[in-house]
């Protein structure tokens, strides 16, 4: 119920969500919901997992990139950022972005603008971004190895997701919906 009340609170608005908490927690489902929510519901909703894309091509694949910006580049690719243009860009795994992709995600958001792999000017977007991660992105902070302005700029709304085991009373309900849902016809 609470998370229900933060997902109705934050939808309206264009806020940036961080939605932190473990594997399986439903990270993902809380930020389709956002979007759904919002004034954006008719965009795209268009999801990210950082961990899943290789350090060097996760920032063509957020950026997009011109033809011939690279050997192999026979044809242009809009990058993630382009095509959830009026929409939310969902970043699963954020924690897990290299720091130099990092400060290129930053700008991005700062500017609502980015420059594809090989383009000679910048694209503008107005995208929302919803984040998630299951790290501790403050510790990572302190570490070094997340930049302390990304995280506040990520950070505007934040959700924690608490685990299953501690919300004992989402067991029976959740396990009434899964029988419902798996029962054929």
């Amino acid at each position: 119920r609470e998370i229900r009340e933060l997902i109705d609170k934050v939808a309206p608005s264009d806020a940036h969500v961080l939605v932190q908490g473990e594997s399986g927690t439903g990270k993902e489902l809380v930020a389709a919901e956002i979007h759904a929510k919002s004034a954006r519901a008719r965009e795209p909703f268009v999801v990210l997992n950082c961990a899943a894309v290789p350090e060097t091509l996760l920032e063509s694949e957020m950026f997009g990139y011109e033809r011939g910006a690279f050997t192999g580049a026979s044809q242009k690719k809009p990058g993630q950022f382009r095509l959830a243009d009026g929409g939310t860009l969902f970043m699963d795994e954020i924690g897990e972005m290299p720091l130099a992709i990092q400060a290129k995600l930053l700008r991005a958001i700062e500017l609502g603008e980015f420059t594809p792999l090989g383009a000679a000017k910048g694209v503008k977007v107005n995208v929302r971004i919803v984040a998630a991660t299951n790290r501790e992105l403050e510790e990572l902070v302190r570490l070094g190895t997340f930049r302390e302005d990304l995280f506040y700029r990520l950070n505007v709304f934040p959700i924690r997701i608490p685990p299953l085991r501690n919300r004992k009373d989402d067991i029976a309900p959740l396990a009434e919906h899964f029988l419902r849902t798996a029962r054929p016809g």
